[in-house]
């Protein structure tokens, strides 16, 4: 049954029978989508995520009973307005932080605003201050930067040396024949805990993202073709390979320059309240350009 079928039933369902009915379990994922209480997908399998994000809406909105789905909380989904919901408003201010999930909200990207909940995002051609550079083409000029967002004020807790791009080498000698992958601007949901190559700790991609297709080798995503799919673009370190170097490091993954920061990195968002929940947890990561970035938000 859907939800407003539910509410006039007057029935009660345990988490356990909640997820039994898909049509029901989609809705209520709907609602809390919508709400922007679940970071996962609606595809009406109610499991951890769910259930977290189910269990919060009743604590916010007072729900005398919380953990199972009766009328009140039913009446409550269905009539709540994003709005209503007793949380605080985010206030993105004008430093670094704040310019970022500014520019990402003029975008429509996916921003957390809970406390250890985490965004990934990669912003290309930028300097550690927040400066533009020249993007020079392999070197790890990019930077890698995790914001939470607490009481509504972003914050950076994390902002390493990366690149977002293909370095030389693979960028003349592509691995495949369409060229060198260099990821397309925008945020994916695409991440999950798990290897690359021989690092144990790195984020694998595990669902499609789109790429532009380098045929001619000039470095550029201009007029290049794009390309969609599992490409193994994965967020990985490059064992300190020197700032003017990527070497082989890189083919088209996001990848920190250190050892050290990218440790600190996954020692990071491995503490995130939904990874926490569910070790299967998908994470959302932005890329951005930095020139657009200071174009439309510049230091003040």
């Amino acid at each position: 049954m859907d939800i407003y079928e539910f509410y006039q039933s007057g029935q009660e369902y345990t988490i356990a029978q909640v997820a039994n009915d898909e049509e029901l379990s989609r809705d209520i994922q709907t609602c809390l989508a919508w709400l922007q209480l679940l970071d996962s997908s609606v595809d009406g399998k109610f499991g951890t995520i769910s259930t977290a994000a189910l269990e919060n809406f009743q604590k916010l909105m007072k729900c005398p009973k919380i953990g199972v789905l009766d009328t009140d909380t039913a009446k409550k989904l269905i009539e709540t307005d994003p709005t209503e919901l007793p949380l605080p408003r985010l206030r993105p201010g004008d430093d670094l932080a704040g310019r970022i999930i500014k520019y990402m909200l003029t975008k429509n990207y996916y921003v957390s605003n809970k406390e250890k909940e985490y965004n990934i995002v990669y912003v290309e051609g930028m300097n550690a201050d927040g400066t533009e550079n020249n993007d020079a083409p392999n070197q790890f000029n990019d930077r890698r930067i995790v914001i939470e967002v607490v009481e509504g004020i972003p914050k950076i807790v994390g902002n390493w040396e990366a690149t977002t791009e293909p370095g030389r080498y693979f960028t003349q000698n592509p691995m495949d024949t369409k060229g060198a992958a260099r990821i397309k601007f925008n945020q994916y949901k695409a991440w999950r805990f798990g290897a690359h190559k021989n690092q144990p700790r790195a984020l694998r991609q595990d669902e499609n993202v789109t790429v532009h297709r380098d045929f001619n080798r000039d470095g550029f995503r201009t007029g290049d073709k794009l390309d969609t799919g599992l490409f193994g673009i994965n967020q990985h370190h490059a064992n300190g390979a020197p700032r003017h170097d990527i070497g082989k490091w890189s083919a088209g993954c996001l990848v920190g320059r250190t050892v050290a920061d990218h440790e600190t990195f996954m020692n990071l968002i491995t503490q995130d309240r939904r990874y926490k929940i569910n070790k299967n947890y998908l994470f959302w990561t932005a890329i951005i350009p930095g020139d657009d970035l200071l174009k439309q938000f510049p230091i003040v």
